[in-house]
């Protein structure tokens, strides 16, 4: 019912006088607005009233609990007084109203700015997504139950000191209750700390930092002295409460609340995806095994294939023996200091031939055609049929009539041989 100025993108008002502003949200969703806000700022030189005018139709239309919270404590909040004030505007949220009473007569101004990447939402939804994500391993982590525990005893001090005093309260739906009302306390304080952050940094930065200190010691204390969670029920009920805090996260890490939904019901059926997948993979695997032929066909390698094939594996192998001794992690020193010939080593390195010139014609003189052990093995192949033959011991008449037959057909030894 009152007439407020509406307030653009990159404007800049100057005012004297008590007045009240609004910001309309824009409906128009825009995705490249994901991470983008608002920064108004208020500024003068004399000191001056800010005051959020909460909508009653909007707290009673809240989409969420955090929401109706937050409407509902800017409706019992105190005026604040400075000479400076910021507040950050969500693209897509509810429309802001605030009024400015300066208490003399002095100009103030009203700009507003938009910031395309805000810093601590695009955190927030990264964090949000790694909690999700890993919160399977990071509840059986002690480190990161530590650090639970000293996060929530600095943030939520009532809730904390109500879980360490749990084992003397006998009932558990007074404990249910204790815990409801210490969560919105909770809350509430995050909240006033929240809007007055800068203020208690730049006025009690070493009531702050002794609060912050002294909390975390008795949080690490207590979680030390409880241990970790060692029970399946336990860690279980840590999982999803490491898993609600992502969403949490994931939903004030974005201006869409849209995108909020799509990127958590993503999340959830990636984690259930795994299940059918495996399925899948099973069930084709045995599917495969089914049609396929069960009898083995064996291919066999020519004479000629198997001496390519020899021949290009040696040189491959080769060429990795000479990477792998080119590479910095070789133990170059320590395996000189063992060789007989290190200088031959380094050319082999260096990519000389494995086998010297005078090695290969050894083994051309010992192994190849025309040498003295192929020659050795012809003759010892043709010896010994003709010393287990039992003819020549029991007919001694048959060999003069070989060697008559041999007379007649005329085939000298050496031809025979060739």
């Amino acid at each position: 019912g009152r007439n407020c100025s509406i307030l653009q993108e990159m404007d800049v008002i100057q005012e004297q006088e008590e007045n009240c502003y609004c910001y309309v949200q824009n409906r128009t969703i825009r995705l490249q607005y994901v991470w983008s806000t608002l920064q108004v700022k208020i500024h003068s030189r004399e000191v001056f009233t800010f005051e959020p005018i909460a909508q009653k139709s909007n707290c009673r239309n809240s989409e969420t609990v955090l929401e109706f919270a937050v409407c509902a404590v800017q409706i019992f909040w105190k005026p604040e007084t400075s000479t400076e004030t910021s507040i950050s505007l969500k693209q897509y949220g509810e429309d802001i109203c605030f009024k400015i009473q300066p208490f003399k007569t002095e100009p103030y101004t009203v700009s507003v700015k938009r910031e395309m990447l805000a810093g601590k939402l695009l955190f927030l939804f990264v964090a949000g997504i790694f909690l999700f994500h890993f919160a399977n391993s990071l509840s059986r982590s002690t480190k990161f139950f530590y650090l639970s525990g000293i996060i929530l005893g600095v943030l939520a001090l009532l809730v904390f000191v109500l879980l360490a005093l749990k084992r003397f309260i006998p009932r558990h739906s007074t404990f249910w209750i204790l815990m409801g009302g210490c969560w919105m306390s909770s809350l509430y304080f995050i909240y006033c700390f929240k809007e007055n952050m800068q203020w208690l940094w730049s006025e009690h930065r070493n009531y702050l930092l002794g609060y912050f200190l002294a909390v975390g010691i008795s949080s690490f204390a207590a979680c030390y002295q409880h241990g970790p969670l060692t029970t399946e029920l336990s860690i279980t009920l840590f999982t999803w409460t490491i898993k609600l805090t992502a969403f949490v996260l994931i939903y004030c890490g974005v201006t869409i609340p849209q995108v909020a939904y799509a990127v958590m019901a993503v999340s959830l059926c990636s984690k259930g995806l795994c299940y059918p997948l495996g399925a899948a993979s099973h069930l084709g695997r045995k599917m495969k095994n089914h049609f396929k032929s069960k009898q083995l066909v064996f291919k066999y390698l020519t004479e000629e294939e198997y001496r390519e094939q020899g021949e290009t594996e040696t040189i491959r192998a080769l060429e990795e023996l000479r990477s792998c001794c080119r590479s910095p992690d070789f133990p170059s020193w320590l395996a000189v200091s063992k060789l007989q010939a290190p200088h031959r080593f380094a050319g082999f390195v260096l990519g000389s031939p494995h086998v010297s010139p005078a090695e290969t014609k050894a083994h051309e003189e010992e192994y190849g055609i025309g040498s003295t052990f192929l020659e050795a093995q012809l003759f010892e192949t043709r010896a010994e049929p003709e010393q287990d033959d039992p003819a020549n011991c029991i007919h001694a008449g048959d060999e003069e009539d070989e060697e008559e037959i041999g007379k007649k057909i005329s085939f000298p030894y050496d031809t025979e041989l060739l």
